[in-house]
């Protein structure tokens, strides 16, 4: 479904240019559809700047990269795109650097750790708009009932957890959502806490790493093979069917992000989030390093149409502090600006987004500038299930998943 969202304009406004923004939906319902937030930016927006109008077109997650990329083929490219990948319309030249379009102060203000994935070549053309992290969530309840006092630290712990919840009746003790939604994250956040990761220390693709076979083995083994990740099998589970479940009191753990909070509150669940464990002793001391993920999503302007300095205006307002703390109130998400992140670590009502803005500094990110990225995370939703499934070595599948992302990065 799509909606442009058209201001009309100030008070003699004449409408001398018009924007072109295409942006994601972050809600989950026409009541907090992201048509509602832009709606309200441009309105105040336009109040301000007669002379512009914005017209904003919004889709699902699941249509909003392919219309973009439809649009730009056609010749008929946007001003304006709020998505999930920026890096092959900057190989392709379509971008403006955000140097050409926003205030130093602006520009400065980007969480530093956003702001470096958002380049190319050393040349930003990625403006983060949206963040998250990841944490472990843990039903209190359930660990109650299965005679578990704290929540792990460590995969040893985590394991013998999982054992203690099976034992005690519990449908799922550990989600395991290796299915084709999202299993790009679950396995990121797995690779981290087992200290490696998608790519080497000078950004290459190192999928088949000694660490990420072995993470992926332990997996297999003391948690799949041991019947304790659930009825349905990781290579068949979505994100959106492990949360739901969480959220009905049927699974004892699992790595979530922000959003969780408001759906299992909304259930009545009483939960608690610690850190991802890591696969060494819990000292801190070999940990895996106890990484957490990082997602970011992106704002990049399109050069075809001209408007760079009417579109670096609006930019500007987009990341003011008061509108980047309301989008990302109005989503439960981290702000990618480091005033509006102060502002939300000081600040009560903000108290349950704090454990996961503390784990944004040292986050890592999806290789996003690296134009191979979107192949690449389709082929491992597709096959990454498998390697604990028993329908192919981690090894193998690994391997597979290297030799094919080679084959990417090199055609790109």
């Amino acid at each position: 479904m799509t909606a442009a969202l058209a201001g009309c304009g100030g008070p003699g406004g004449s409408g001398d240019v018009t924007l072109k923004l295409v942006a994601a939906d972050y809600g989950d319902s026409a009541a907090n559809s992201s048509k509602k937030y832009w709606n309200r930016l441009v309105t105040a927006y336009e109040g301000e700047h007669p002379g512009v109008r914005v017209d904003v077109s919004v889709y699902s997650w699941n249509d909003v990269d392919r219309e973009v990329r439809q649009m730009v083929d056609r010749g008929e490219a946007p001003d304006l795109a709020q998505i999930g990948a920026y890096a092959d319309h900057a190989a392709a030249g379509d971008l403006y650097r955000a140097s050409d379009l926003l205030s130093i102060p602006v520009q400065a203000d980007f969480v530093p750790e956003l702001s470096r994935a958002g380049e190319v070549n050393r040349v930003q053309y990625g403006m983060p708009f949206a963040a998250s992290t990841r944490l472990l969530f843990y039903n209190k309840k359930l660990f109650a009932e299965a005679g578990i006092s704290r929540p792990p630290t460590t995969w040893k712990q985590l394991a013998a957890d999982a054992r203690a919840l099976k034992d005690a009746g519990v449908k799922t003790p550990y989600a395991l959502p290796l299915g084709p939604e999202e299993a790009q994250a679950e396995t990121l956040q797995w690779l981290l806490s087992g200290g490696g990761g998608y790519t080497d220390s000078i950004g290459n693709y190192d999928l088949d790493s000694v660490e990420n076979i072995a993470t992926f083995g332990w997996l297999r083994d003391e948690l799949v093979g041991k019947g304790l990740t659930g009825p349905v099998p990781p290579a068949r589970l979505n994100r959106a069917d492990a949360f739901a479940a969480f959220a009905r009191g049927e699974v004892g753990m699992l790595d979530g992000h922000p959003t969780l909070m408001k759906t299992a509150r909304a259930k009545g669940l009483d939960f608690g989030m610690v850190p991802m464990p890591g696969n060494g002793d819990g000292s801190g001391s070999g940990d895996g390093g106890r990484a957490s993920l990082g997602v970011a999503d992106w704002m990049m302007a399109f050069r075809q149409n001209g408007h760079r300095e009417q579109i670096g205006d609006f930019l500007d307002f987009v990341y003011s502090e008061k509108n980047v703390l309301a989008f990302s109130r109005e989503y439960d998400l981290l702000p990618v600006t480091a005033s509006a992140s102060a502002d939300m670590a000081s600040s009560p009502k903000d108290a349950d987004l704090a454990p996961f803005l503390e784990q944004l500094p040292g986050a890592e990110l999806y290789p996003v500038s690296k134009t191979s990225w979107a192949s690449v995370s389709a082929d491992l939703k597709k096959r990454i299930g498998t390697a604990v499934s028993g329908q192919g070595s981690p090894a193998a599948v690994l391997g597979q998943l290297q030799r094919a992302a080679t084959r990417e990065d090199t055609a790109g």
